[in-house]
């Protein structure tokens, strides 16, 4: 520990956990003063029947709700006006978001578009861009993956510019997360794969950045040791085991990396996914091995901690070899639970490398990445994700 340094860490979300915790949302609701909530879903969601329990708990709390369930994979600067209009159009006065990080990312900022109605969202990009807080918050993660829940960011796809908006402020924490490993039990395994690795990547990015901290490195760890415990079973059969240790990993991840940052993984994957639409955890699996190996220079003894973490023996080897380790060991993980290898399937050209760079290059993950970072690296990163 550098004992030169301030350490800072922020955490204002209460999280419950547990089975059957999300069928408190309508108390912890009434809890912040709420008495209609706009409940932000997608219709997989709704189509899986996981909102049934939920729904129950409102009505038990006698809190009214609105349905909202248009929220997209890469969720849009147009999801989110509707979102405010329908919030508007049932007076509402508390926000429910129940899905992966777009339903999620979808009422944080649907929030902020609502209580900063003078701010455009496109203005809101970057860190400290939203004045007032949104209304009161309760998240609730269907998958494994975006740790959103717990996290003080939103990222929204502007799609006339193909560009995602990260959106970054205190302001956007959600007041409540319920973390029920049971609604994910029906989940397909391509998605709990892909939402998967990308929680381990924010734990990976979050312990091996020049931002890191000793809170949010305790968290790293332990979220890269269930992930890696934990996520083959989950792909196979999803039983409530697997699955709540894999949320419960997903939402520690998200409790540390707000207050590291992450490294390039995530400033190329949202280029990547704003261009070709690919999903956001497929687009940082893939990027991740890549980046590891550019990266094991800069931060070797840390890149073998995560060897160690996903299992590896690193006894009697240099910190360069433990450091290769956790690359293979993050290799075969990816073989075994089927995430694609390269962007191939997903028609990235060649051709989009200069601009996935320069949109790459206004990440603030840049600052903090271990190794330093130039557009020529990035260019060549890209070159053999393709």
């Amino acid at each position: 520990m550098d004992l030169s340094r301030t350490y800072r860490w922020e955490m204002p979300t209460k999280i419950i956990f547990g089975t059957g915790s999300s069928r408190q949302a309508g108390e912890q609701l009434r809890l912040l003063g709420g008495k209609k909530a706009l409940l932000v879903t997608d219709r997989g969601v709704e189509a899986a029947g996981v909102l049934f329990g939920i729904y129950e708990g409102l009505l038990s709390a006698g809190v009214a709700y609105a349905l909202y369930n248009g929220v997209a994979p890469n969720p849009t600067i147009t999801n989110v006006r509707e979102a405010v209009a329908l919030y508007k159009a049932e007076e509402c006065d508390c926000l429910l978001g129940v899905g992966g990080g777009s339903a999620m990312d979808t009422a944080k900022a649907a929030g902020a578009v609502m209580n900063n109605p003078d701010v455009n969202i496109r203005d809101m990009e970057g860190t400290g861009h939203v004045p007032k807080p949104i209304p009161p918050l309760v998240a609730v993660p269907t998958t494994c993956g975006t740790g959103s829940e717990v996290t003080s960011a939103a990222v929204i796809t502007d799609s006339e510019r193909k560009y995602k908006i990260p959106i970054l402020s205190p302001l956007l924490y959600p007041r409540v997360a319920l973390v029920d490993g049971s609604l994910l039990t029906t989940l397909p395994g391509p998605v709990v794969a892909a939402t998967g690795m990308d929680a381990l990547c924010h734990a990976i990015e979050s312990y091996t950045n020049l931002n890191t901290n000793p809170i949010c490195d305790a968290l790293d760890l332990q979220a890269i040791g269930i992930i890696s415990k934990w996520i083959r079973p989950a792909v196979a059969n999803g039983n409530l085991e697997a699955m709540s240790y894999m949320v419960l990993a997903a939402t520690m991840a998200g409790m540390a990396f707000p207050n590291t940052r992450l490294t390039i993984v995530h400033s190329m994957s949202q280029p990547v996914g704003g261009h070709y639409g690919v999903p956001h955890g497929v687009a940082n699996a893939v990027l991740l091995p890549l980046v590891m190996e550019f990266n094991l220079l800069g931060n070797a003894e840390r890149f073998g901690d995560v060897a160690r973490a996903m299992g590896e023996d690193t006894t009697g080897l240099t910190a360069m070899e433990a450091a290769r380790l956790s690359v293979m060991a993050v290799k075969e993980m990816s073989r075994d639970i089927g995430i694609p290898e390269n962007f191939k399937s997903y028609g990235v050209k060649e051709e989009s490398i200069p601009a996935l760079v320069e949109d790459s290059m206004k990440s603030g993950n840049v600052a903090v990445n271990p190794v330093r970072v130039t557009r020529e690296a990035l260019a060549a990163i890209l070159r053999r994700s393709m």
